[in-house]
């Protein structure tokens, strides 16, 4: 079966919007922390780095991905992003308390559980980098599902 020329204009404008988007919100959350971390001064602990070491790669890998809108960008960004998601879910848990202080990584340094940023009084570091995570894991679902799992 060929493709015809509105199924590639289709992936070229819906798959390379959900990329693009993907991009976005690596890149927000890539300048985010950067900007909690030497404009406002908070030091990041060790769960915070462990985060930042799987986000800040999809930044390139997204961009990269991109120009030309390559399909295989989610066997790359995917795996990347569901180990940061994790740290995150980890980390938002033992800021909670759900998850006893002798199973914290951070003994010496900045504390996991500290509180430096509470947004309308609920929203915290841990929970943006849940929701960035989350957000780019759901859209690259939407694209594996529409673009990739297509036969």
């Amino acid at each position: 079966m060929v493709a015809s020329s509105t199924d590639n204009t289709s992936l070229g404008q819906t798959g390379w919007g959900l990329i693009f988007f993907c991009w976005l919100i690596a890149s927000v959350a890539t300048l985010g922390s950067l900007f909690f971390s030497e404009i406002m001064g908070f030091p990041p602990c060790v769960l915070c780095w462990y985060q930042r070491i799987f986000m800040y790669p999809l930044v390139v890998i997204f961009l990269i991905g991109l120009f030309p809108l390559d399909k295989k960008v989610i066997q790359y960004a995917l795996p990347l992003a569901v180990i940061g998601w994790c740290f995150a879910v980890y980390h938002y848990l033992l800021y909670l308390g759900y998850i006893p202080e002798d199973l914290q990584p951070c003994s010496q340094g900045v504390s996991c559980s500290d509180t430096n940023l509470e947004l309308l009084g609920f929203i915290t570091i841990p929970m943006l980098s849940i929701l960035s995570y989350t957000a780019i894991v759901v859209l690259l679902y939407v694209f594996k599902k529409r673009f990739v799992d297509e036969k």
